[in-house]
């Protein structure tokens, strides 16, 4: 009754257009790390990253304002912000990969790591065109749970590239160049992390869709 009661009202659809802008910062971030990666001006691709950072955050509170502010919205408010968490938490997570490159003044990477940034670059697409299907959540179930394990599966190949990447490492420097070893673990860790920050929006995604068909 009370479903029925809502869908009568006004909403706040402002909402959709804050998270169609945030997922285009996590485009533009996947594009800047799979670039970084690629170890050609390493450092511009860094900056970007931060500033995407910054505007993501931006965002971000512009959300969590509106769902204070709004009487009716979209969908339930701890969804709306758990959402918003989960994507912004994916772009921070890329800033803190650039940190982790920047610290050990990396310039090359393994070839692994940039198959990951290409898993990744694949998993903010999904998301980003995901997001604006969420404005019909009943009309676009079926697609939105298609996106959502597109997302998964993107994770789990990039699992898969950290595992194959990791004791390849080992096995070419882990005897002979320990410290070579631990830099290329620690970014692998963050690149994995990156992926699954992607696996909670997906996640959140997949909630939004049983809660509201």
């Amino acid at each position: 009754m009370l479903s029925w009661y809502r869908r009568l009202l006004p909403r706040e659809d402002r909402f959709f257009d804050l998270f169609a802008a945030h997922s285009q910062t996590l485009i533009l971030g996947a594009k800047s790390l799979d670039a970084m990666l690629s170890g050609v001006d390493v450092d511009h691709h860094c900056a970007e990253i931060m500033r995407l950072e910054d505007e993501a955050d931006a965002i971000t509170r512009d959300v969590l304002e509106a769902t204070r502010k709004s009487f009716i919205t979209p969908f339930d408010r701890n969804d709306i912000k758990d959402l918003i968490q989960s994507m912004d938490d994916a772009i921070d997570t890329m800033r803190k990969t650039v940190k982790t490159v920047t610290l050990f003044e990396q310039r090359s990477f393994e070839p692994l790591m940039q198959d990951m940034g290409k898993t990744i670059v694949r998993a903010a697409e999904l998301t980003a065109e995901a997001i604006p299907l969420l404005n019909n959540v009943s009309a676009n179930a079926q697609r939105l749970n298609e996106l959502a394990e597109q997302i998964l599966a993107a994770e789990g190949e990039s699992d898969e590239l950290q595992d194959r990447g990791l004791k390849l490492l080992y096995q070419t420097h882990g005897r002979t160049e320990p410290m070579r070893f631990f830099i290329g673990n620690e970014i692998y860790a963050e690149l994995e992390k990156v992926a699954d920050r992607f696996e909670d929006v997906a996640n959140e995604i997949s909630g939004i869709v049983i809660e509201n068909v």
